[in-house]
C-alpha cells in the first residue's frame, strides 16, 4: 500500500526510463555505460525512498486561488549545474526571452505545450485545474540517465551521451512526466500493478497527444513512439516505447529487447518496477492507439477526450485495474457520443488487447 498524504495525493516518484533498462545497462562490461546507469539507479532508489518518507509531511504546492486561474502558464526553469540540489539556480521565468541554453528553452517550450493542450482541448488550467505553476530543472547530476516528476516539479538529466541524449529533446517525455502531475491531482492512481501501469499509460497517452498537437499531426500521421530522438545514434532502437507496437521500440545488445506486451495474453507478472508498471502499460497504450486510429482525425479530440473524461470524472478508483478503466471508457463514450462509432471503436480496441469490458 502506498503512503498517502493528508491531502489525499500519492506524490510518487515517476521516471521516464524504467528500472529494468537501467539495470541491464548497469551490467555492461563497458564502464562508460555501466557507471552512469548504476549511479542513476542508485540515485533514483534513494529519491524514491525519500519521496515516500516525506509523503506524510507533504503540502500541496501553492496555486492560484479559486476564480484567479489564468489562461497563461506560469513557468520557472532552473539549472542544477550538474548537482543534485533542487531546484537549482533560476534561469528563466514566464515571459522571459529564450536563453542560450537549449535544454532550458526546450523544457520551457514543453511545459508550455502541455499547458496549452490541457487548456485548448479540455478547458483545464494547468495540471491541477487551478493554474498550478510549472517548475522544471535541467542539467541534473552528472550523466544522469533519466527525467522524473517528484510530485512537485520536473527534473531532466543530460544523459550519458553513449545510450541516452539530453532528456529535454523529446517533447513527449516532458509531457509524459508532467501528466503524472495531472494524474496526481485527478484520479490519483496508485503506482503499483495494473493501476500503476494505467498511471504510466495515461502519461504516455497525453505525452503522445502533446507531441501530435504541437506538430499538427492526425492519428494516422503520428509515429506513436515515446521518446523518439532520445536514444544515442549507436543504439539499435527508435524510442523507449511504441504505443502502436509494444515490444518493438528497441532491440539492442546493451539495452536488451523491449519487453512490453501488446495484449493480456502476454501480461508480465513481476515484483520488479512496482509490479511492472512500465512494462504492462503497453497493453492500455495499444488500446488507445487502436481507438485513435479507428476514429481518425486528431487523436486529442475524441479518443483523448474520453481518456480525459475518465481520468477527471471521479469514478476511477485509485487501485483500478485495466478492466475497470476499460469499462469507464465505454461509459464515457456512450455518455459523450451516444451509441455510435466511438462506443463501438472503444469496445473493439479493448477486445483486441484482451481486456474485458463486460
Amino acid at each position: 500500500m502506498q503512503p498517502q498524504s493528508p491531502h489525499g495525493f500519492h506524490p510518487v516518484f515517476c521516471t521516464i526510463v524504467p528500472p529494468h533498462v537501467l539495470d541491464k545497462l548497469s551490467q555492461s562490461d563497458n564502464p562508460d555505460l555501466a557507471g552512469p546507469a548504476r549511479r542513476t539507479l542508485e540515485g533514483d532508489a534513494a529519491r524514491r525512498t525519500r519521496r515516500q518518507m516525506a509523503t506524510v509531511a507533504t503540502v500541496p504546492p501553492a496555486h492560484a486561488a479559486e476564480g484567479e486561474a489564468s489562461d497563461k502558464p506560469d513557468r520557472t526553469l532552473y539549472d542544477c549545474r550538474h548537482s543534485t540540489r533542487l531546484p537549482g539556480t533560476e534561469v528563466r521565468t514566464e515571459g522571459q526571452e529564450p536563453t542560450k541554453d537549449a535544454s532550458v528553452n526546450r523544457a520551457y517550450a514543453g511545459l508550455g505545450a502541455t499547458f496549452e493542450l490541457l487548456l485548448k482541448a479540455y478547458g483545464r488550467r494547468s495540471i491541477d485545474g487551478s493554474g498550478l505553476p510549472l517548475i522544471g530543472s535541467v542539467h541534473y547530476d552528472e550523466k544522469y540517465n533519466n527525467a522524473f516528476f517528484d510530485g512537485e516539479q520536473m527534473v531532466f538529466g543530460d544523459g550519458d551521451g553513449e545510450v541516452f541524449l539530453d532528456f529535454t529533446v523529446a517533447i513527449d517525455v516532458i509531457a509524459h512526466e508532467l501528466t503524472h502531475g495531472l494524474t496526481q491531482y485527478t484520479a490519483n492512481l496508485s503506482y503499483y500493478g495494473q493501476s500503476g501501469a494505467l498511471n504510466e499509460s495515461v502519461s504516455d497517452v497525453f505525452g503522445s497527444l502533446v507531441k501530435q498537437y504541437t506538430l499538427g499531426q492526425s492519428a494516422d500521421q503520428a509515429d506513436w513512439l515515446i521518446g523518439a530522438g532520445l536514444l544515442a545514434p549507436g543504439v539499435q532502437g527508435e524510442a523507449l516505447r511504441s504505443m502502436k507496437a509494444p515490444g518493438t521500440a528497441y532491440d539492442d545488445d546493451v539495452l536488451g529487447k523491449d519487453p512490453q506486451p501488446a495484449s493480456m495474453e502476454d501480461y508480465v507478472r513481476t515484483s520488479e518496477d512496482n509490479g511492472g508498471v512500465h512494462i504492462n502499460s503497453g497493453i492500455p497504450n495499444r488500446a488507445f492507439y487502436l481507438l485513435a486510429t479507428a476514429l481518425g482525425g486528431n487523436a486529442w479530440e475524441r479518443a483523448g477526450q474520453l481518456w480525459f473524461d475518465v481520468l477527471t470524472g471521479g469514478q476511477l478508483a485509485v487501485d483500478a485495474d485495466f478492466a475497470s478503466f476499460a469499462r469507464l471508457t465505454v461509459a464515457a463514450a456512450r455518455s459523450r457520443f451516444g451509441e455510435g462509432d466511438e462506443a463501438e471503436a472503444v469496445l473493439k480496441a479493448w477486445s483486441e488487447v484482451g481486456v474485458p469490458t463486460a
